[in-house]
Protein backbone atom coordinates (compact mmCIF):
# COMPACT_ATOMS: atom_id res chain seq x y z
CA UNK A 1 0.00 0.00 0.00
CA UNK A 2 1.20 3.63 -0.92
CA UNK A 3 0.58 6.50 1.57
CA UNK A 4 1.56 9.80 1.25
CA UNK A 5 1.55 12.85 3.79
CA UNK A 6 1.94 16.87 3.39
CA UNK A 7 1.72 18.35 5.98
CA UNK A 8 2.83 22.76 5.00
CA UNK A 9 2.87 22.80 9.07
CA UNK A 10 5.84 20.29 9.35
CA UNK A 11 8.30 18.43 7.52
CA UNK A 12 8.78 14.77 8.12
CA UNK A 13 10.81 12.05 6.04
CA UNK A 14 8.66 9.19 4.42
CA UNK A 15 11.09 6.98 5.87
CA UNK A 16 10.73 8.25 9.07
CA UNK A 17 6.65 7.91 8.81
CA UNK A 18 6.75 4.65 7.56
CA UNK A 19 8.67 3.32 9.86
CA UNK A 20 6.20 3.90 12.83
CA UNK A 21 4.06 0.61 14.21
CA UNK A 22 0.30 1.14 15.41
CA UNK A 23 0.56 0.47 19.08
CA UNK A 24 -2.68 1.92 20.17
CA UNK A 25 -5.53 -0.44 19.08
CA UNK A 26 -7.56 -2.84 21.49
CA UNK A 27 -9.53 -3.93 18.86
CA UNK A 28 -7.45 -4.84 16.49
CA UNK A 29 -4.14 -7.13 16.25
CA UNK A 30 -2.32 -9.58 14.58
CA UNK A 31 -1.78 -12.68 16.19
CA UNK A 32 0.72 -14.73 14.03
CA UNK A 33 1.94 -14.00 9.77
CA UNK A 34 3.64 -16.42 7.97
CA UNK A 35 3.51 -18.61 4.53
CA UNK A 36 2.03 -15.35 2.77
CA UNK A 37 -0.61 -15.13 5.74
CA UNK A 38 -1.48 -12.76 8.23
CA UNK A 39 -4.10 -14.10 11.02
CA UNK A 40 -5.90 -11.02 12.13
CA UNK A 41 -8.49 -9.95 15.09
CA UNK A 42 -10.76 -7.56 14.87
CA UNK A 43 -13.03 -6.76 17.82
CA UNK A 44 -14.46 -10.30 18.51
CA UNK A 45 -13.69 -11.90 14.55
CA UNK A 46 -10.58 -13.55 13.96
CA UNK A 47 -10.12 -13.42 9.98
CA UNK A 48 -6.68 -14.62 8.00
CA UNK A 49 -6.11 -13.13 4.80
CA UNK A 50 -3.05 -13.21 2.64
CA UNK A 51 -0.29 -10.52 2.35
CA UNK A 52 2.65 -11.13 -0.07
CA UNK A 53 4.74 -9.63 2.14
CA UNK A 54 4.63 -11.97 4.40
CA UNK A 55 7.46 -14.21 2.84
CA UNK A 56 8.68 -16.37 5.76
CA UNK A 57 7.06 -19.48 7.07
CA UNK A 58 4.70 -20.04 9.35
CA UNK A 59 5.14 -21.43 12.93
CA UNK A 60 1.79 -23.17 13.32
CA UNK A 61 -1.05 -24.09 10.83
CA UNK A 62 -3.02 -20.65 10.50
CA UNK A 63 -5.80 -22.54 9.20
CA UNK A 64 -6.22 -24.48 12.03
CA UNK A 65 -6.46 -21.89 14.04
CA UNK A 66 -9.30 -22.56 17.08
CA UNK A 67 -11.20 -19.57 17.02
CA UNK A 68 -11.10 -18.41 12.95
CA UNK A 69 -14.04 -17.48 11.92
CA UNK A 70 -13.51 -16.98 8.42
CA UNK A 71 -10.37 -16.83 5.96
CA UNK A 72 -9.40 -15.65 2.39
CA UNK A 73 -8.08 -17.99 -0.35
CA UNK A 74 -7.28 -16.84 -3.67
CA UNK A 75 -7.54 -18.75 -6.97
CA UNK A 76 -5.22 -20.09 -9.12
CA UNK A 77 -7.23 -18.63 -11.66
CA UNK A 78 -7.04 -15.53 -10.37
CA UNK A 79 -9.23 -13.69 -8.16
CA UNK A 80 -10.76 -15.45 -4.80
CA UNK A 81 -12.97 -15.65 -1.86
CA UNK A 82 -14.20 -16.27 1.65
CA UNK A 83 -14.28 -19.39 3.59
CA UNK A 84 -16.37 -19.07 6.60
CA UNK A 85 -15.80 -21.71 9.49
CA UNK A 86 -17.74 -20.01 11.88
CA UNK A 87 -20.48 -18.05 12.40
CA UNK A 88 -19.83 -14.33 12.44
CA UNK A 89 -21.73 -11.28 11.87
CA UNK A 90 -22.08 -9.59 8.45
CA UNK A 91 -21.08 -6.44 9.20
CA UNK A 92 -19.49 -4.79 12.95
CA UNK A 93 -17.96 -1.76 14.27
CA UNK A 94 -14.60 -1.04 16.31
CA UNK A 95 -12.91 1.86 18.04
CA UNK A 96 -9.68 3.25 17.61
CA UNK A 97 -9.78 4.82 20.89
CA UNK A 98 -6.84 6.99 20.86
CA UNK A 99 -8.66 9.04 18.42
CA UNK A 100 -12.50 8.04 19.37
CA UNK A 101 -13.42 7.00 15.89
CA UNK A 102 -14.77 3.87 15.04
CA UNK A 103 -15.27 1.70 11.50
CA UNK A 104 -17.65 -0.66 10.05
CA UNK A 105 -16.12 -3.54 9.37
CA UNK A 106 -17.34 -6.25 6.60
CA UNK A 107 -15.57 -8.97 4.53
CA UNK A 108 -15.74 -7.72 1.03
CA UNK A 109 -14.17 -9.38 -2.25
CA UNK A 110 -10.52 -9.06 -2.93
CA UNK A 111 -10.12 -10.08 0.75
CA UNK A 112 -10.59 -6.17 1.92
CA UNK A 113 -12.64 -5.62 5.52
CA UNK A 114 -13.51 -1.89 4.29
CA UNK A 115 -10.21 -0.60 6.83
CA UNK A 116 -6.48 -0.48 6.66
CA UNK A 117 -5.36 -0.71 10.26
CA UNK A 118 -1.64 -0.01 10.13
CA UNK A 119 -2.59 3.33 8.72
CA UNK A 120 -3.28 4.41 12.20
CA UNK A 121 -0.08 5.66 13.22
CA UNK A 122 -0.35 8.18 10.69
CA UNK A 123 -3.63 9.17 11.69
CA UNK A 124 -1.94 9.93 15.31
CA UNK A 125 0.61 11.81 14.06
CA UNK A 126 -0.76 14.42 11.68
CA UNK A 127 -4.09 14.53 14.61
CA UNK A 128 -1.34 15.76 16.85
CA UNK A 129 -0.11 18.44 14.17
CA UNK A 130 -3.82 19.36 13.80
CA UNK A 131 -4.84 20.01 17.21
CA UNK A 132 -1.07 22.19 17.87
CA UNK A 133 -1.83 24.23 15.07
CA UNK A 134 -3.30 27.05 16.48
CA UNK A 135 -5.31 28.04 13.29
CA UNK A 136 -7.66 26.70 11.29
CA UNK A 137 -6.95 24.30 9.34
CA UNK A 138 -8.24 22.71 6.00
CA UNK A 139 -7.19 19.23 4.55
CA UNK A 140 -7.85 17.21 1.41
CA UNK A 141 -7.56 13.42 1.59
CA UNK A 142 -7.34 12.18 -1.94
CA UNK A 143 -8.52 8.26 -2.86
CA UNK A 144 -10.16 8.71 1.12
CA UNK A 145 -11.75 5.18 0.69
CA UNK A 146 -14.23 4.82 3.80
CA UNK A 147 -12.58 7.58 5.42
CA UNK A 148 -9.54 6.67 8.19
CA UNK A 149 -7.76 9.77 7.66
CA UNK A 150 -10.82 11.86 6.95
CA UNK A 151 -12.34 11.02 10.24
CA UNK A 152 -8.93 11.62 12.28
CA UNK A 153 -7.96 15.16 10.38
CA UNK A 154 -11.71 16.24 11.62
CA UNK A 155 -11.77 14.76 14.77
CA UNK A 156 -8.49 16.68 16.01
CA UNK A 157 -10.40 19.89 14.53
CA UNK A 158 -9.98 20.42 10.93
CA UNK A 159 -12.21 20.87 7.83
CA UNK A 160 -11.82 18.37 5.43
CA UNK A 161 -12.48 17.80 2.01
CA UNK A 162 -12.75 13.88 1.17
CA UNK A 163 -12.41 12.56 -2.11
CA UNK A 164 -12.81 9.53 -3.87
CA UNK A 165 -14.50 7.86 -6.94
CA UNK A 166 -16.20 5.45 -5.57
CA UNK A 167 -20.00 6.39 -4.22
CA UNK A 168 -20.08 3.48 -2.39
CA UNK A 169 -17.04 3.98 -0.54
CA UNK A 170 -18.16 7.59 0.02
CA UNK A 171 -21.38 6.14 1.71
CA UNK A 172 -19.58 4.22 3.78
CA UNK A 173 -17.29 6.79 5.12
CA UNK A 174 -20.10 8.46 6.02
CA UNK A 175 -21.63 5.72 7.88
CA UNK A 176 -18.21 5.90 9.64
CA UNK A 177 -18.63 9.27 10.37
CA UNK A 178 -21.73 9.05 12.07
CA UNK A 179 -20.54 5.95 14.10
CA UNK A 180 -18.09 8.05 15.31
CA UNK A 181 -20.05 11.32 16.22
CA UNK A 182 -18.84 13.40 13.47
CA UNK A 183 -21.41 13.29 11.49
CA UNK A 184 -21.63 17.25 12.16
CA UNK A 185 -18.35 18.12 11.38
CA UNK A 186 -17.31 20.39 8.47
CA UNK A 187 -16.43 17.80 6.06
CA UNK A 188 -17.18 17.82 2.66
CA UNK A 189 -18.15 14.47 0.92
CA UNK A 190 -17.02 14.41 -2.86
CA UNK A 191 -17.27 11.57 -5.56
CA UNK A 192 -15.06 12.45 -7.97
CA UNK A 193 -11.74 11.40 -9.89
CA UNK A 194 -8.91 13.06 -7.36
CA UNK A 195 -6.64 14.03 -10.53
CA UNK A 196 -9.81 16.09 -12.00
CA UNK A 197 -10.80 17.38 -8.84
CA UNK A 198 -6.77 18.49 -7.79
CA UNK A 199 -7.06 20.08 -11.35
CA UNK A 200 -10.46 22.00 -10.76
CA UNK A 201 -8.80 23.07 -7.16
CA UNK A 202 -5.89 24.19 -8.73
CA UNK A 203 -7.84 26.62 -11.34
CA UNK A 204 -10.07 27.83 -8.48
CA UNK A 205 -6.96 28.89 -6.18
CA UNK A 206 -8.00 26.15 -3.35
CA UNK A 207 -5.88 26.02 -0.32
CA UNK A 208 -4.70 23.15 1.94
CA UNK A 209 -2.67 23.48 4.42
CA UNK A 210 -2.44 19.47 4.67
CA UNK A 211 -3.05 16.89 1.28
CA UNK A 212 -3.56 13.07 2.53
CA UNK A 213 -3.47 10.26 -0.16
CA UNK A 214 -3.46 6.99 -0.23
CA UNK A 215 -3.89 6.01 -3.93
CA UNK A 216 -3.85 2.30 -5.47
CA UNK A 217 -1.76 0.76 -7.38
CA UNK A 218 -4.53 0.31 -10.20
CA UNK A 219 -8.02 1.67 -10.21
CA UNK A 220 -10.77 3.02 -12.49
CA UNK A 221 -12.27 6.60 -11.80
CA UNK A 222 -16.12 7.22 -11.51
CA UNK A 223 -16.48 7.82 -15.77
CA UNK A 224 -14.11 4.77 -16.22
CA UNK A 225 -11.00 7.06 -15.80
CA UNK A 226 -8.14 4.69 -15.69
CA UNK A 227 -5.22 4.83 -12.52
CA UNK A 228 -1.69 3.43 -13.20
CA UNK A 229 0.11 4.70 -9.83
CA UNK A 230 4.00 4.46 -11.70
CA UNK A 231 2.31 6.39 -14.18
CA UNK A 232 -0.02 9.25 -13.09
CA UNK A 233 1.18 9.29 -9.23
Amino acid sequence: MYYYVVMRAHARSMKELCMKISQNWKDYSIIATGDGYKLERWKDVYLLRPDPQVIWSSQIDLFSYPKLNAYYKRSEKGGGGWKFLKPMPEEWNISYDSLDIAFKIKPMGFKHTGLFPEQATNWDWFSELIRNAGRPIKVLNLFAYTGGATLSAAAAGAQVTHVDASKGMVAWAKENAQASGLADRPIRWIVDDCAKFVAREQRRGSFYEGIIMDPPSYGRGPGGEIWKLEECI
